[in-house]
């Protein structure tokens, strides 16, 4: 697979879901997204995670996210994201830390983001594009600028997301921030690499399996399993294995609940027969007692 041409066709499809979506079917996924008041469980210290597949599918879901930090009173937000490996070296430098290696010996170990020194591949990334526009989009509606936005992309936490160059930072700024973070936590089908035989549509099993396989990602992120979820992120080919290590490090026990699921077809992004899709889910975190 060409990974710098599929990050180029992803940017294309981004560009035209948001055209076709336009003014009027932003607002409406807007207000769609006011069937879930997550806000309250964000003042509280918990965590919030949205999807960034297709925005006609879980718009409503982002959307709910950025409805929830405007209303949460909070003054900074942490957004902890996924940083997809888009060259053939970070994707290698990945397997082989799946593999038990050191991260620390990969030039990529580490936290990028907005106003850090050192690598800059987030800047190419197209994960919060959607992000971005439900937030331009309601905070211009409601005539506010909003709270500040700390974007944060860890990459090979390795089941020790304590080591991270960078987590310093992070932990003082999640001090007086809230937490919200980004997972596509389950990637299914011909086009993701599964037999044709065990390739199952959304709706005739498929929504069923990616619900199992998430759960499953969550329990062990709520028991602090760091190296069994970043396993689980391999055989789920979940996105987040950074970023979900990260945000539980930050905020220590918590249980975790899907409030919503969904799903993006991705057979003619990446060209392949369906069923080829990825699950869509708005996950809410609950600091434990």
């Amino acid at each position: 697979m060409n990974l710098r041409q599929l990050r180029q066709d992803i940017h294309w499809m981004y560009m035209q879901e948001h055209q076709t979506l336009g003014e009027a079917g932003t607002l409406r996924l807007l207000e769609q997204a006011r069937q879930w008041d997550l806000s309250s469980n964000l003042a509280r210290g918990g965590v919030l995670v949205f999807p960034h597949a297709g925005v006609a599918d879980c718009g409503q879901q982002i959307a709910a996210v950025v409805h929830a930090c405007l209303d949460s009173g909070a003054e900074r937000v942490l957004l902890v994201s996924v940083l997809h490996s888009f060259s053939e070296e970070m994707e290698t430098a990945r397997i082989r830390v799946a593999a038990g290696e050191d991260p620390a010996q990969f030039r990529h170990w580490g936290v990028q983001g907005p106003g850090l020194i050192g690598r800059q591949d987030w800047r190419f990334d197209h994960v919060l594009t959607s992000w971005r526009h439900f937030w331009r989009a309601e905070t211009q509606r409601r005539g506010i600028k909003g709270p500040e936005v700390i974007e944060r992309y860890p990459y090979l936490a390795g089941g020790k997301p304590e080591n991270l160059p960078g987590m310093e930072e992070l932990a003082e700024i999640a001090k007086d921030a809230v937490i919200v973070t980004t997972a596509d936590p389950f990637h299914h089908g011909i086009g993701y690499g599964d037999a044709p035989e065990d390739s199952l549509y959304p709706n005739q099993g498929g929504l069923e399996l990616s619900r199992r396989h998430i759960q499953e990602g969550i329990d062990l992120l709520a028991a602090g399993d760091y190296w069994g979820y970043n396993q689980h992120c391999v055989d789920a080919k979940s996105d987040a294995r950074d970023a979900g290590q990260v945000f539980r490090f930050l905020r220590g026990p918590m249980k975790g609940e899907i409030v919503d699921l969904t799903y993006s077809d991705a057979a003619e992004l990446y060209q392949q027969p369906a069923p080829t899709w990825v699950a869509a889910a708005l996950i809410e975190w609950q600091l434990e007692a």
